[in-house]
């Protein structure tokens, strides 16, 4: 069991000089880099909306795609725990911040961006003739719709799509490996559009 002292973000990964405290064994450094990755982007969430009540809503959701982020590169692992977890998380939050409506409206949201992407992935095993996409990303479509509204949540897919295709390919490339988690793209892709504060209103102008 970890102490607390062992549980400083960074600082006792140096105070332990990179091994655990009681067998020696050498830590990853996966450990403090995922730590200091959390704090730039909260400092980027507190820059974005500043200290608001919407913020507590921003850093849970925010908290979820880091945590599926490692978990779905190392594991190719979506939790249903920690879905489970922030969505409740997530209603307690929006009830106290907002209202009834606003999270009834979330939750549609949600429901859309959800069905479009399990008709996504039904189309994509129609044509490539197996699995195409994973149920822990057409579960994470709900919460970027609840977030996001269901037509961002769509963008977001693309805006995935567009940064994944050259690590793809290289992945592709150098490790001949046909299995590539998409949920770490999905969720660099909401990052951005939550804290640039991109809605559809404004791609529909940069379009027109």
């Amino acid at each position: 069991r970890l102490t607390p002292l062992e549980l400083i973000p960074i600082l006792s990964f140096i105070l332990q000089g990179g091994k655990c405290r009681k067998c020696a064994c050498k830590l990853s450094l996966v450990y403090p880099l995922y730590e200091i990755i959390c704090g730039i982007v909260f400092l980027l969430s507190y820059l974005s909306f500043g200290l608001t009540p919407e913020l507590i809503i921003v850093i849970t959701f925010i908290s979820m795609l880091l945590i599926i982020f490692v978990s779905d590169i190392g594991y190719m692992i979506i939790s249903d725990e920690v879905l489970i977890t922030t969505l409740i998380l997530l209603i307690i939050e929006t009830i106290f911040i907002y209202d009834l409506s606003y999270l009834f409206d979330s939750i549609f949201n949600g429901i859309i961006a959800f069905i479009i992407m399990f008709l996504i992935k039904m189309v994509g095993d129609f044509l490539f003739k197996k699995e195409s996409m994973g149920g822990g990303d057409i579960k994470l479509m709900f919460f970027f719709g609840f977030m996001l509204g269901w037509e961002m949540a769509i963008i977001c897919i693309f805006i995935a799509s567009f940064i994944a295709l050259p690590v793809a390919s290289l992945i592709l490339v150098t490790k001949k490996e046909h299995h590539i988690p998409f949920g770490p793209f999905l969720n660099v892709a909401a990052i951005l559009v939550l804290l640039l504060h991109i809605d559809i209103t404004a791609i529909i102008k940069m379009i027109i």
